[in-house]
């Protein structure tokens, strides 16, 4: 119990530090954990469909300053992006799965790229790749209609603002988070796990260093009262 409340002296983190057969078994067996990790329970697949918006600010301020076409530029996004997330928008995607609730799109499977002006990445996870490629490409036509829609009635859009959709067919199909990542977190925690061993671990000493601390003990004079 006194190691534990005890703190780490200089010769524990020396110690531990020294220690580097330690260092590279955990980092092996954590690298293994991680990898088994990946394997047995993986990361849903990730489908990415793209949209591509252009505010053609040259033909909606000619005349004005940075400072307020940087302020069209946020409001319009901030239009934009409501839009991605609209109960209508995401009942088109829910009718072209059939199998999905808007709550279960809008909080675990759609992911929405930083919107700005060009392309806006629309990002969807499932374990099926093939229901991934379906959701985005179907979340990115049904944004394509409702903002184009918008756009054309002037329903709180500017009429300049052009969107089409160019990455809907033959999507990439790839994990959420990829192997190295595991990797380096059964690495990470490997690493932390062997340091905290060394320090509060005793380990028993080898024979020749039994023996050798017999022999410096025996050479000591004993000391006189």
């Amino acid at each position: 119990m006194k190691i534990l409340y005890s703190p780490a002296s200089l010769d524990d983190l020396i110690s531990s530090l020294r220690a580097w057969r330690i260092w590279i078994f955990s980092a092996i067996i954590g690298c293994l954990v991680g990898a088994a990790v990946y394997q047995l329970a993986p990361p849903p697949y990730r489908s990415q469909a793209t949209a591509n918006i252009d505010f053609n600010l040259e033909m909606t301020w000619p005349k004005y300053t940075d400072r307020q076409q940087f302020y069209y530029l946020e409001r319009e996004t901030r239009k934009l992006e409501e839009i991605a997330w609209s109960d209508a928008v995401l009942k088109s995607v829910a009718a072209a799965d059939g199998n999905t609730l808007i709550g279960e799109l809008r909080n675990h499977k759609l992911q929405l790229s930083q919107p700005a002006e060009g392309g806006w990445h629309f990002f969807a996870d499932d374990p099926d790749p093939k229901r991934a490629q379906l959701l985005a490409s179907s979340w990115v036509q049904a944004f394509v209609e409702q903002a184009g829609g918008r756009i054309i009635k002037s329903e709180g859009l500017n009429s300049y603002i052009e969107i089409e959709a160019t990455q809907i067919a033959d999507l990439p199909q790839k994990r959420s988070l990829p192997l190295g990542s595991y990797l380096f977190a059964g690495l990470m925690a490997g690493w932390i796990a062997s340091f905290f061993l060394s320090l509060f671990v005793r380990f028993v000493p080898t024979p020749e260093a039994t023996l050798q601390g017999k022999k410096n003990g025996s050479r000591r004079k004993p000391v006189k009262p």
